[in-house]
């Protein structure tokens, strides 16, 4: 009974509006006419913070990479220690039930669904964090301790001045440490380290309550396992010691191409089964995308350029395997070239389509934020996002392509699809992050950006429309298909989603956030009401 009166899911659907970013940043709270909110920013006023928090203009903070949602928050807190961070919480959380206001952490503001706001409540500008300073251990096991502040950029750049680098990553690396820790953290490395939450020895976090915790899987084990892929529901996590590895200097980059859907996934499964495989696999749908290794052209070298300049795509559906072997440049040469060669010859790609290129291990791992700057230098970064990042099972991804790229997407996606599959048959099944059930799942993700002043097929609209179809066709098996960084808004499709875990996701909200202060965009929880 406890933990249903102090964890209300919420049945209510908060729309997402460009309503409410028009409306005026709320004024000092001494021109205020509403006492409520003059009593909460004086309240807020008079906290002792080594940061500090602002009151006006914090527009910034009802935006997001999606730029669909935008919802207003009172304050920003913008600290500099995580006293700073755990003061405000207890404050929020000794004005107990009666009081609306709840607190969001935000990181770069990569969120897509307005889950990192708080609309008329407090948002923490993680980023702002100045503690721990970043400190790498050598050794056998070496790591380093970061701030869950800090991009994961920064964690590469003081990493590789030691000769080491984490081991699992995400395809965009301006993202920070525990943002992507409340997801999971999922690229081209995950089928062979996991997930980024795999990857991590000790956290330090600040609970709903204002507590401040250090916990590990032998340490407040139940809190280290609940926030690493929860969503933020239990915790803000403002400490990660992550593991690492020695770094490769450089990389040797490959593409390939195949127009048969079957042969595609086979290669892609046979090479993340394979003991001695490739150090990165992903893969990406082309629909109907013209002179493709003409546009590769600037980055990659075809082996064989005659017989990549008679290749026409135009038209037609592609599927390209991407690859990447690590070495360094006093590997013996011929070992490297063999061991690809062979790795390459046991695939059924388009034999003209091989194009490869030779890059530093930090270009190859920071290669999105070269599109970042090309698309920031054209106005077209800062543009709605109707991103959707789906999981579906192996038994499920041919039957998921024939109706998907068959029938509902069958003309140019405006933006990339990803597609490949993870082993997650040794991923740490403790935490909160939910996979669909069985040992090989794909990673499918739409990532399109939308035209704002566009009413066609490349407008906000008929991508929301598309997005919705295949929602719709995904709904008819959740056991096979999941959303990754979900977004619902009924307490049945949060049950849904979570299955089997939703009871201890449940029980884990009532112990570290009884007042479900935290993550209100994630619209899981709404705070708690006391019963009349």
């Amino acid at each position: 009974m406890i933990l249903f009166m102090s964890c209300i899911p919420d049945r209510t659907n908060l729309l997402c509006s460009n309503l409410l970013l028009a409306t005026p940043a709320t004024p000092p709270h001494l021109d205020s006419s509403d006492s409520n909110t003059n009593t909460l920013l004086y309240s807020l006023e008079t906290l002792s913070l080594d940061g500090y928090f602002t009151f006006q203009n914090n527009y910034h903070a009802a935006m997001d990479f999606g730029n669909t949602c935008h919802f207003l928050p009172l304050a920003v807190l913008h600290p500099e220690s995580v006293s700073d961070i755990s003061s405000t919480i207890k404050h929020v959380f000794k004005m107990g039930s009666g009081s609306d206001l709840t607190v969001a952490a935000r990181g770069h503001g990569h969120s897509l669904q307005g889950q990192a706001q708080a609309h008329r409540g407090i948002v923490i500008n993680m980023e702002s964090l100045e503690e721990p300073e970043m400190q790498v251990y050598t050794g056998e096991q070496p790591y380093a301790d970061v701030s869950g502040g800090q991009l994961w950029i920064n964690v590469l750049h003081e990493t590789l001045r030691h000769g080491l680098a984490p081991k699992s990553w995400t395809d965009y690396l301006y993202l920070t440490v525990g943002g992507t820790l409340s997801y999971a953290g999922i690229s081209g490395q995950a089928f062979r380290h996991g997930p980024q939450i795999d990857n991590v020895y000790q956290l330090e976090v600040v609970t709903g309550k204002g507590e401040v915790v250090t916990c590990s899987e032998n340490q407040n084990a139940d809190l280290f396992y609940g926030v690493q892929g929860g969503l933020g529901q239990f915790g803000i996590i403002t400490r990660a010691r992550i593991s690492l590895e020695p770094a490769p200097k450089m990389v040797k980059w490959i593409r390939v191409l195949y127009s048969d859907f079957a042969l595609f996934t086979k290669d892609q499964e046979h090479l993340i089964s394979s003991q001695d495989s490739f150090d990165y696999i992903e893969g990406f749908v082309m629909i109907n995308r013209t002179g493709l290794l003409n546009n590769w052209r600037s980055s990659f070298n075809p082996k064989d350029p005659l017989q990549a300049s008679r290749f026409r795509s135009d038209g037609r559906t592609l599927y390209c395997l991407e690859m990447a072997k690590n070495f360094n440049p006093d590997d013996p040469t011929d070992t490297i070239n063999q061991k690809t060669e062979s790795l390459l010859s046991e695939l059924s790609y388009i034999p003209s389509t091989l194009v490869l290129s030779e890059v530093s291990y930090l270009d190859f791992l920071d290669r999105v934020h070269v599109s970042e700057k090309k698309l920031r230098a054209k106005g077209l970064w800062e543009v709605p996002h109707p991103w959707m990042n789906l999981l579906v099972t192996k038994s499920k991804i041919n039957e998921f392509n024939a109706e998907v790229f068959g029938n509902i997407l069958t003309d140019t996606s405006n933006g990339p699809i990803l597609i490949y599959p993870v082993n997650t048959s040794k991923w740490n099944a403790k935490t909160s992050f939910v996979t669909p059930g069985e040992d090989m799942i794909y990673l499918v993700g739409f990532l399109p950006s939308a035209v704002t002043s566009s009413t066609g097929k490349d407008g906000l609209h008929h991508i929301m429309t598309r997005n919705k179809r295949i929602l719709e066709y995904c709904a008819t098996d959740p056991v096979r298909i999941k959303q990754y960084l979900p977004h619902y808004s009924t307490q049945e499709e949060w049950r849904a989603h979570f299955g089997p875990k939703w009871q201890t996701f449940l029980q884990r909200k009532s112990a570290y956030d009884p007042l479900a202060i935290l993550a209100p965009g994630q619209r899981i929880f709404k705070k708690a009401r006391p019963l009349l």
